[in-house]
């Protein structure tokens, strides 16, 4: 059956005007309708924030959890339903800091599960405090001299967590993101998708050198499994090897052509240049950045039940039953 967006979408979204939840929202109903699975073959799983409202807009099963819990809800309704289609919303602040363990054991186990992490490096239900994400010496509520400590960086710990699948896309990007939600379904696995947006009200302006095509166009590179990394408004930039590292040159310049630009692997199971990848401040790396296949913990535990059922010598109550002296009370 072909879906239209309109048949994931349910429900009045209650956020601020101009939030990033609003766009992620719809392209998420789009990316489902595009992937076609049925609405009542999926869910989506959230904890608590202002994006994890978002299972109350989607017509498909949901759950709105607890504070940094969702991945774990997630993880039991997969391995409990494989055939489900599994989708964790989480923010920054509901999916790195309380629920931080559990987003490492979920890429570590490599579940089966689309894991969302909404980043707008704020705590935005609970009216601004400075979040796992949150840059050094940010100013909020819960740190009105500036924050002392270094951030997360989302992909270097999906990564150190043996992770296997990391995007990136920005809210506003809609094609970006469809992009990025179509590669994460695809991929058998954990995957993680960061999605870039703005709380307008709390910390308004913290992706804006990429929030706009125009900003996008100047400081962002999109980056194509088995193509050249060029990025610039007319491909006037590219990736180039750096010792151990990359670094990004204009083409032209200090002898550096287009043969010196490397071609983006998303495939290698060393992760060490993908990493480096999505850690440059400039460009800002978006798309897949790691799709490597490896097994699934879901898949395995299904494996590994059956072949111990296979070994006994019932398969249900009523055989176990009769598998001891019976008695007969009259």
């Amino acid at each position: 059956m072909a879906y239209t967006q309109n048949d994931f979408k349910k429900g009045q979204p209650r956020w601020c005007p101009g939030c990033g939840d609003h766009f992620f929202l719809a392209s998420l109903h789009k990316a489902m309708a595009e992937i076609g699975v049925d609405p009542w073959k999926t869910a989506v799983i959230s904890g608590i924030g202002c994006s994890s409202r978002l299972p109350h807009y989607m017509a498909t099963y949901g759950m709105n959890t607890i504070h940094g819990r969702a991945a774990a809800i997630a993880t039991g309704a997969k391995v409990a339903n494989p055939d489900l289609t599994v989708w964790q919303v989480s923010g920054d602040g509901d999916g790195l800091a309380i629920g931080g363990n559990h987003f490492i054991h979920a890429n570590r186990r490599n579940i089966n599960l689309n894991m969302i992490l909404l980043n707008n490096r704020i705590y935005g239900l609970t009216k601004g405090q400075y979040s796992p994400t949150s840059p050094r010496g940010f100013v909020s509520k819960s740190s009105p001299y500036g924050t002392v400590e270094d951030p997360f960086r989302p992909a270097e710990l999906c990564f150190g967590a043996r992770g296997h699948f990391f995007a990136r896309a920005v809210a506003t990007d809609a094609p970006g993101t469809i992009e990025v939600l179509k590669a994460a379904y695809e991929h058998k696995g954990a995957s993680v998708c960061e999605i870039l947006q703005n709380c307008v009200i709390f910390n308004n302006g913290t992706h804006d050198a990429v929030y706009d095509k125009a900003g996008r166009a100047k400081n962002a590179i999109y980056l194509k499994h088995g193509e050249k990394m060029l990025f610039g408004e007319n491909n006037e930039y590219g990736i180039v090897q750096d010792g151990f590292g990359v670094k990004a040159v204009k083409l032209g310049e200090d002898s550096y052509t287009e043969a010196d630009v490397l071609v983006h692997d998303a495939k290698c199971e060393d992760n060490t240049l993908q990493l480096k990848l999505a850690e440059m401040e400039w460009p800002v790396a978006l798309g897949v950045i790691r799709d490597v296949e490896a097994p699934t913990y879901d898949d395995c535990v299904t494996a590994q039940i059956e072949e111990v059922k296979a070994q006994k010598k019932y398969h249900n109550f009523a055989e176990l039953l009769e598998t001891n002296d019976i008695w007969e009370v009259k």
